[in-house]
């Protein structure tokens, strides 16, 4: 293994902390990911000094789509630092400011996780915590540049990914409910998608699960998944509490304006036995965080917030817990017609 030693020197190792930023977003190849990722980047440009550093880690499943996700971002900071006229004005006028420099302080590091692999999670929560990362052979640019460098913490993890489970839609249904019940309130929580249960993940042999107990892969992916990762990552969560210059860590959820209530069941937590195991999970990671700092779970936070070489928690600023939804968006996570796609972005 590869000691925190062994890593090259980053671009943003010269920077002090309090200009540091690093977000880690899993499933940030398209849809939320992805907007998540164009967002931060809005902000940050907008908002942080000019010479503070973002360093974005977008999460993806194989290592074309972080090729892909990295080239997307670095075109959409490009574009963000050449229009901004608000950047201009900051830095002293256009014979002051070069778009480039700015660009170049945002740096886009794409590892690859598979968050319904519990070996690959510890292994790559390990690889982040302990060892030097590299991104893909084959870019051009900065991003090109980031091989052997490590990531000294995070401020925020990203809980997004997401599997769902769906097949299609009623559009009888869908008719008469849009009708009925009007346009807004149907399209916002519908009852005309057509669900499947969860497939399981212990059969599949790219995991080699044992045959019990059951796993399932919309249950894993939206929540277990992330738990385990969290938790794993808590080294580089977690502060020491003379670290006055620098916010707790942040692990934020993203959940869903469908985890309603009826949805969930406690005695059927992976949403095993229900129709509806993506609504179920959202639902459960609502459970998660809102409960994470009320006195009754207490012993359950502070075991999970426990680290094995841990001598001196009480010297230590634990990371905060946030929950978030996206609202109504549009992407292909759901599966319709392309047609129906194309009027819902146009709707948006």
């Amino acid at each position: 293994m590869a000691s925190k030693t062994d890593a090259d020197r980053a671009p943003w190792d010269a920077a002090p902390a309090h200009e540091q930023l690093f977000v880690l977003i899993t499933g940030a190849n398209s849809g939320i990911g992805l907007g998540i990722g164009e967002r931060l980047i809005d902000e940050f440009l907008a908002t942080r000094s000019l010479t503070s550093h973002l360093i974005l880690v977008p999460t993806t499943r194989s290592v074309s789509k972080s090729t892909q996700t990295i080239q997307h971002l670095r075109a959409h900071a490009n574009k963000a630092a050449r229009i901004s006229k608000a950047l201009v004005s900051r830095a002293g006028g256009p014979e002051k400011y070069n778009w480039e420099d700015t660009a170049s302080r945002v740096h886009i590091l794409s590892p690859q996780l598979d968050l319904c692999d519990i070996k690959g999670i510890y292994a790559f929560a390990e690889r982040l915590c302990d060892e030097p990362l590299s991104n893909p052979a084959g870019l051009q640019g900065q991003d090109a540049e980031l091989q052997n460098v490590r990531i000294p913490r995070l401020d925020s993890v990203i809980c997004n990914a997401a599997y769902g489970s769906w097949v299609g839609v009623n559009y009888p249904m869908a008719i008469w409910v849009i009708m009925t019940e009007g346009l807004i309130n149907s399209v916002t929580w519908p009852t005309f998608k057509i669900p499947k249960p969860t497939a399981l993940l212990n059969g599949r042999p790219i995991y080699n699960y044992p045959a019990k107990p059951k796993l399932g892969e919309v249950f894993c992916a939206c929540v277990f998944g992330h738990y385990l990762l969290s938790r794993k990552l808590l080294p580089l969560l977690t502060r020491p509490k003379t670290s006055e210059s620098l916010a707790p860590g942040r692990i934020i959820w993203s959940s869903s304006i469908e985890a309603h209530r009826d949805v969930f069941n406690p005695d059927d937590i992976q949403g095993l036995l229900r129709e509806h195991p993506y609504e179920s999970a959202k639902r459960l990671t609502d459970y998660i965080s809102l409960s994470y700092n009320l006195p009754a779970v207490e012993d359950f936070k502070e075991s999970f917030l426990s680290l094995d070489e841990d001598e001196n928690p009480d010297e230590k600023i634990q990371p905060e817990m946030y929950l978030t939804h996206p609202g109504i968006v549009a992407n292909d996570f759901f599966p319709v017609p392309w047609y129906l796609m194309w009027a819902y972005r146009l709707a948006i």
